[in-house]
């Protein structure tokens, strides 16, 4: 049959027979392959419930009780020029909150300027009160609230907490509000949240993700313990909710990592534990009361753990009590190491601040310390924290130069030449044997508080310290006036030698110094090497 065809058309009809057989071995290789899908396989997909696959119903549960926040002050702002950011002082480097006072920069100047905020919020009774950020509603003259059917309502403040950045609003005339409950379980890291909000005005907003972490300190207050979600936070998220999936809130949305202002999956939210005391306070009283022991306090490090022959870091290390106060009326000391209170096992320095806070003043809690070696279990009656309470000295923190006053000599006042001819000598005993460890080489020259004017007679005194040396390295600073060294007080440059003499007699690889700075009191380890 195709020698009676043109050569073109011989052509043509071969072409069609190979894709022909092409097609059909592939639908049979295609048919076999199909076959060989398990069938039960192929029931799971079809069969399984939509619900699983979709986070609607727990939004249709939740998404009416979250509302926006808008807010308009005319309070005198410092704004930058192009209007683009709002960030804390306390949080500039790294942390964008999303409503605020902005913090001074090269490119912005202070206006007289009437203005206004959009945040989010949630009920939280069918009777109108409302949870947000202090943030979002700071210095507002007006609150509004939109809630998700559109309707506009104005909000009185009722109570605000800078501390933990909530507030607490109420709208008037309704008692069937949409509203949801706070969580009374924490969520663990790894567990489905949807947070609800009003990013960038846009209106009611739903994104989910999982919780990354909990107790996160992001720098931006004493009480830090932040959930961390990587669910979509952006500008306008503050103080609107983040759900588990039985549409329970486990926090409320505060801040962000972000080097552009927007997301990008880092978001921190404060815990449902802490929202659930402080709006009940706020509540009740318009404000948060929290309790105070009176001390001066840091973290147990691992050389300090080790100085004082500790099993473990965890507890807060008391640097200082201050007189008059509960800790010192009770007889807590410096040295001693809390580590529980109530019952509650205590293992970092943030935490024995919570829970302190958390009590009423006037409450008597039961703290158990570590004092030479030895648990000792004290009652204590709290006061009520100073408004202005200064945070604690942070002993990693640069400590503020304080030199001693000189004369016109530019030596020490009040010390005669046999006075100095000792002080060197004492210091750095050129005669001692060569495996001896010198203050020189510690970076560090001291002298008796007594010899310098000026100075209480209390302890040695620095007087000058090498910044690239030992002691320079650990916060030592001229000025500062070392009290007790090994647990034992200090009046003699000898004292120093002899405490660390002993110490590397003993194998001991560091010394604790109790140091007095302008900051406060506080533990300071020195490296001494060993004998």
């Amino acid at each position: 049959m195709l020698e009676n065809r043109t050569p073109s058309a011989r052509r043509s009809l071969v072409t069609g027979l190979v894709i022909g057989a092409v097609i059909a071995a592939f639908a049979v290789t295609s048919t076999n392959v199909l076959s060989f899908v398990p069938s039960a396989k192929a029931q799971i997909v079809t069969n399984q419930p939509a619900h699983m696959l979709s986070f609607a119903d727990i939004v249709d549960k939740v998404k009416p009780a979250v509302v926006s926040v808008r807010t308009k002050s005319e309070a005198p702002q410092t704004m930058a020029d192009d209007e683009s950011s709002d960030i804390p002082p306390n949080m500039e480097r790294f942390f964008r909150r999303f409503f605020g006072d902005q913090a001074p920069g090269p490119n912005r100047i202070p206006r007289n300027r009437r203005s206004s905020g959009q945040g989010s919020g949630f009920f939280i009774s069918a009777d109108g009160y409302v949870v947000t950020n202090n943030h979002v509603i700071d210095k507002a003259t007006v609150v509004e609230i939109v809630t998700d059917d559109g309707k506009t309502y104005t909000a009185k403040v009722i109570g605000t907490d800078s501390r933990t950045d909530l507030a607490l609003l109420k709208v008037e005339g309704k008692t069937d509000f949409p509203w949801v409950k706070l969580a009374t379980q924490p969520p663990r890291i790894g567990d489905w949240v949807l947070a609800v909000g009003n990013p960038f005005g846009l209106g009611g907003t739903v994104t989910a993700g999982i919780v990354s972490a909990r107790g996160r300190d992001i720098g931006a207050g004493t009480y830090d313990d932040f959930i961390q979600i990587d669910a979509a936070v952006n500008r306008g998220n503050s103080g609107g909710p983040t759900f588990n999936l039985a549409g329970e809130v486990i926090g409320v949305n505060t801040a962000i990592v972000s080097p552009t202002g927007g997301n990008i999956g880092i978001a921190f939210a404060i815990p449902a534990e802490t929202v659930q005391t402080v709006i009940a306070a706020l509540r009740q009283n318009g404000t948060v009361t929290r309790g105070y022991l009176g001390v001066q306090i840091q973290p147990v490090t691992q050389e300090i753990a080790d100085s004082l022959n500790l099993k473990s870091q965890e507890g807060a290390l008391v640097g200082e009590v201050q007189p008059g106060l509960p800790a010192a009326a009770a007889g807590i000391k410096s040295g001693d190491i809390i580590i529980d209170v109530d019952g509650t096992p205590i293992k970092t320095v943030r935490e024995l601040q919570r829970k302190i806070a958390a009590f009423r003043p006037d409450s008597t809690v039961k703290i158990k310390v570590i004092r030479d070696g030895k648990e000792q279990l004290i009652e204590v009656k709290l006061a009520k924290l100073p408004e202005q309470q200064q945070a604690a000295t942070d002993p990693r923190a640069p400590q503020k130069k304080a030199n001693p006053r000189r004369d016109d000599r530019g030596d020490r006042p009040d010390r005669d030449d046999d006075s100095r001819k000792e002080r060197q000598s004492r210091n750095e005993r050129p005669d001692r044997n060569a495996s001896e460890l010198t203050l020189s080489q510690l970076g560090i020259s001291v002298a008796p508080a007594s010899e310098v004017q000026g100075a209480n007679s209390e302890g040695v005194i620095v007087t000058d310290v090498d910044q690239q040396g030992p002691a320079g390295e650990r916060g030592l600073r001229t000025g500062d006036v070392i009290l007790e060294i090994g647990g034992r007080s200090v009046t003699r440059t000898s004292d120093l030698n002899d405490a660390i003499a002993k110490a590397r007699s003993e194998g001991k690889s560091v010394i604790l110094l109790r140091v007095r700075s302008q900051s406060g009191t506080r533990y300071v380890t020195l490296p001494v090497g060993k004998s």
